[in-house]
């Protein structure tokens, strides 16, 4: 049976939960996120295995790390762990669509599928799923909502993001 933890860290896009699997970073939940599981499924509360974690995201939150080199435990279909690959390929402060990575995929119709999947992202901020936009440039869903979508993006540009409300 695996050894499930959680803690909890501040960012300046609210309170995010890290969990791990037998010590190795698997998901990342904001508050009231969409698809956010259960909180009994979170494991035992216990920093331990997160202090490479929380060091990065305090990087990436300070503006000193464009990229996280961390270990997960990404657990989804084939399709899905492709298309999370595909997303931390995406250059900090920059953005895909969702029809350019089904492309990368060599799937062109399968933009929805490629939605769905980035969607499904279990390690939002690390797997940047916040880089993909629709096709005419508009921001689509995001499971941590358009409004952090839309700050994470700025935040990345170098735009004013007190600009943006939260």
């Amino acid at each position: 049976m695996p050894t499930v933890q959680h803690w909890v860290v501040d960012s300046p896009y609210d309170a995010l939960t890290l969990v791990a699997v037998d010590g190795v970073l698997s998901r990342i939940h904001m508050t009231e996120q969409r698809h956010r599981p259960a909180e009994e499924t979170f494991g035992e509360r216990d920093a331990r295995p997160f202090a490479e974690t929380t060091r990065q995201l305090e990087e990436y939150f300070a503006g000193e790390r464009k990229e996280f080199d961390l270990p997960l435990h990404l657990v989804g279909t084939e399709f899905q762990l492709k298309v999370w690959e595909l997303l931390r390929a995406i250059p900090y402060g920059e953005t895909r669509t969702y029809g350019e990575l089904a492309e990368e995929l060599g799937r062109p119709g399968a933009s929805r599928a490629v939605g769905l999947a980035n969607g499904r992202n279990p390690v939002s901020i690390v797997v940047p799923c916040h880089r993909v936009i629709g096709a005419s440039g508009s921001l689509t869903g995001y499971g941590g909502g358009l409004t952090r979508k839309q700050r994470l993006l700025a935040f990345e540009s170098g735009a004013d993001t007190d600009a943006v409300l939260f």
